[in-house]
């Protein structure tokens, strides 16, 4: 199932992941990986090779065959803790996988989630290294909303999902109580309106930084107009956990304080209410045809059946009422899919995320304008952890969030290397060569983007007092 539009697409594509510099490969990479149904694939030998996948692959050749100083990191900071955290969670949910139902089939079908999840992320890493990267990305998430905000719009006024003619999603929309729920290039309307609600922080953080305000406010817009389309409570409640996030930074002193009262009013409520706290879940319907009930109940079974899913996970959720099969909910589906080990590392990844950010911004305070960049990464990661609650991401999805992921990963690389957050230069020496010409030096990053051996490479001197950098010339 592969359009010939697609195929251009693709082979394009390609062709641009191994002729840009480093820094633009992420603009083709993220809208191919959203523009185009997941659905588009080759079929070979019974083998499902999505679109995605093989331009992840590209992308991982190009990795791999990049010029490199000698001793550094293809990756910013280097492969840390964060990142074995992130490769513990994919590898124990294959493990489990396998175990649970050895069979060779199995085994292949967790060799494409690997694929997929480690290659996509190993690769956003390698694409954001950077502030410059960071805000390039959002930039690109701006105009992705743009044509997915189009083509929802259609969808809703015409009932014409544009992106099913392509092939992979369904051509007409889903209705709901008389409402439309469009989902554009994605697997389902919760997932498309999903996506927009979390890039509401980023776009503000671009409109904060006074560079592409027209860009930010579009962004914005967009983030408004795409959970409204779907018609949906979990992408409303995502929104309004953004836009929450972000009008806490008046708090932003007092987040232990916010945390324990938060903590301390659902243990009270438990106590007190005749049904667990988290069944509130099931009162939430913000669209007046919600599946909140099924959202809560999923999650009291989940926690009575913890016997049967720890250590591999399970599949008898299928038998333990109506509907449990539809897994909507990414904290139970990492139970269910990967046991008790992969449940603990997926919550300790958003922990250390959070964890991160905390810190930069801690170190960043007097400077708002890095106060604000971690608080509102912070905001989006927040975002995430409430639609966690009503979607497991199945689809495109999991690349945004993967993409933030290695976005705070980036923006926080001075709280590992605090001598990597130094300006390579403070001051431009004339060049013997070039003269008086102030555009001769190359920064560090620069260098390593043109792959100067590091030998030619000179070390920064400081003379009375004053730091001068002498770059590959």
């Amino acid at each position: 199932m592969l359009h010939p539009l697609v195929l251009i697409a693709m082979l394009l594509v390609i062709v641009l992941m191994f002729s840009l510099r480093r820094k633009y490969l992420i603009v083709p990479f993220l809208l191919i990986a959203f523009l185009v149904p997941l659905g588009q694939q080759l079929v070979v030998g019974g083998l499902h090779i999505f679109v995605l996948r093989i331009v992840v692959l590209a992308g991982l050749i190009r990795i791999f065959v990049s010029k490199r100083p000698s001793g550094a990191s293809r990756i910013a900071g280097g492969f840390d803790n964060f990142d074995k955290l992130f490769v513990a969670w994919a590898v124990l949910h294959s493990i489990a996988f396998v175990l649970f139902y050895a069979q060779m089939g199995a085994v292949v079908n967790q060799f494409g989630y690997l694929w997929d999840t480690l290659g996509a992320f190993f690769l956003l890493r390698f694409l954001i290294r950077d502030d410059k990267d960071v805000e390039r990305a959002i930039r690109v998430f701006a105009l992705i909303g743009v044509v997915v905000a189009a083509g929802m719009l259609t969808e809703h006024l015409r009932h014409v999902n544009v992106f099913g003619l392509l092939g992979g999603v369904r051509v007409e929309p889903e209705l709901k109580n008389g409402h439309v729920r469009a989902q554009g290039p994605f697997e389902h309307p919760l997932l498309a309106g999903t996506f927009g609600a979390i890039l509401l922080p980023l776009f503000f953080w671009l409109w904060r930084s006074r560079r592409f305000r027209s860009t930010a406010v579009a962004g914005m817009v967009l983030s408004t107009l795409i959970p409204l389309l779907t018609s949906t409570s979990t992408a409303l409640m995502a929104y309004a956990a953004a836009v929450g996030g972000t009008c806490m930074w008046a708090l932003r002193k007092h987040m232990r304080v916010v945390r324990w009262s938060i903590a301390g009013a659902l243990i009270s409520l438990h106590l007190v209410m005749k049904a667990p706290v988290w069944m509130i879940i099931g009162h939430i319907d913000l669209t007046g045809g919600s599946s909140a009930d099924h959202r809560a109940y999923l999650i009291d079974l989940f926690i009575r059946h913890i016997g049967d899913w720890w250590l591999l996970g399970t599949n008898a959720n299928l038998n333990w009422g109506w509907d449990m099969w539809d897994t909507a909910n990414q904290y139970v589906e990492e139970g269910y899919g990967g046991g008790l080990a992969a449940f603990i590392c997926f919550l300790g990844l958003i922990a250390m995320a959070f964890s991160r950010l905390g810190r930069a911004r801690k170190r960043a305070q007097g400077d708002r304008r890095q106060e604000w960049y971690f608080w509102l990464l912070g905001a989006a990661l927040f975002a995430n952890v409430v639609a966690f609650f009503g979607i497991s991401y199945h689809d495109q999805t999991q690349i945004a969030w993967f993409a933030l992921l290695a976005m705070i990963s980036a923006a926080t690389i001075s709280i590992r290397h605090p001598k990597l957050a130094q300006p390579a230069i403070t001051e431009t020496v004339p060049c013997p060569i070039a003269g008086e010409d102030p555009n001769w030096a190359l920064t560090a990053s620069e260098n390593s983007e043109l792959g100067a051996p590091q030998e030619n490479v000179r070390p920064a001197q400081s003379v009375d007092g004053t730091v001068r950098s002498f770059h590959a010339y």
